[in-house]
């Protein structure tokens, strides 16, 4: 009967099983220095007949490579941001890489302290989708560089931060969305997910600095909005702009606000999921047809969305490219190809469905 073991298997135990010094069984567990493939094979053999696991953060301390990516995301249980994940993970395995994933629900403090962690855990680089909004909001991110971390963003610039980010052309994408409504006919149409502040500005300017004070993507998105209407000379309501708090069940209540105005919108355009779901929530509860009595398009196209009744007109976001293109960017850096900082911008596809169609009675010039 033999007994449990009290502590893991030490190096110094490789080495005895192994018959060599234990600095030969640290190069050969390390990955580091010359050990002759015999000896090699010898070390490997023993650290597996007695149970070995190597620690990974002693090996990082000694030679300064972790082999591991570190990623912040706002929500690992978006759709999109699991669809980057999967691509920055499935780079990072083919260089033999692991990816530790923190999602920090778009909170700047929880953030902060997710950076602090891959820090810690010495992670030879980071890829992060930041909530910060400038470089004041950034130190975190200038803590890892200074640390010698390359940092790479993901899906959102940060105005005045020099980094490589990797992003969609969101003003580009939202533009050619409300346009396919335009051409439909649509002149009142409602952009839903805008800034999350009290009170609704009533000059467009003022919305718009609003907005490119929060999210890049948010003030993005509206430019995109607000060029579309202008494309046409459509006048600009700001009753047709939701603002207030970032949630599917606020944005339910901005569509129902919308839809009781004396002249409501005929058409939508949802920049998040969240906005499609809370919208269609609204309809629903008003009786209305989307496709029929209401168009609609949203971000973030899915397999949900093709089925929906009517199937719904998405813009697509290419979410394994973001991923893959982040992981390319972060290994030329981690690889020392140092040069200038710039922002990689991926296209976008309109998906055509059945929710978009001529509004159901004449609109307001």
């Amino acid at each position: 009967m033999t007994s449990e073991r009290s502590a893991p298997p030490t190096i110094s135990e490789v080495a005895a099983e192994a018959g060599v010094g234990r600095s030969t069984a640290a190069r050969t567990l390390g990955g580091y220095g010359y050990v002759s493939p015999e000896v090699r094979e010898r070390v490997l053999a023993a650290a597996e007949r007695i149970g070995y696991r190597a620690n990974a953060l002693a090996r990082s301390m000694s030679t300064g490579v972790s082999h591991t990516l570190g990623v912040i995301v706002a929500d690992i249980g978006n759709p999109f941001f699991g669809g980057v994940v999967r691509g920055i993970s499935d780079a990072s395995r083919e260089r033999g890489f692991d990816t530790l994933v923190l999602s920090t629900h778009e909170d700047l403090g929880e953030e902060v302290a997710a950076a602090n962690v891959l820090i810690d855990k010495r992670v030879d680089g980071i890829i992060i989708a930041s909530a910060a909004l400038d470089t004041a909001s950034a130190e975190h991110i200038a803590q890892a560089q200074a640390h010698g971390i390359p940092v790479v963003l993901v899906d959102r610039a940060v105005p005045g931060l020099a980094l490589d980010a990797v992003v969609i052309d969101n003003r580009s994408a939202s533009r050619e969305a409300v346009n396919t409504l335009i051409s439909a006919g649509h002149r009142r149409i409602g952009f839903i997910w805008g800034p999350p502040v009290d009170e609704r500005p009533l000059r467009r300017r003022d919305l718009i600095e609003l907005a490119m004070r929060n999210l890049w993507t948010d003030g993005e998105r509206l430019q995109g909005y607000l060029d579309a209407l202008d494309d046409e000379g459509i006048r600009f309501d700001p009753e047709l702009v939701m603002v207030g708090p970032k949630t599917e069940e606020h944005a339910q209540a901005e569509v129902t606000r919308m839809l009781a105005l004396d002249d409501p919108p005929t058409a939508l355009f949802c920049t998040e999921t969240d906005a499609v779901t809370g919208a269609l929530r609204s309809i629903r509860a008003a009786g209305l047809r989307v496709g029929g009595d209401i168009s609609l398009i949203g971000f973030d196209d899915s397999s949900w969305a093709a089925v929906m009744e009517p199937p719904l007109t998405m813009i697509e976001q290419p979410m394994l490219a973001l991923g893959t293109r982040a992981a390319e960017v972060l290994f030329a850096a981690i690889d020392g190809e140092a040069v200038e900082a710039r922002v990689h911008t991926l296209d976008t596809r309109l998906v055509a469905r059945a929710s978009v169609a001529p509004p159901a009675a004449p609109t307001s010039p």
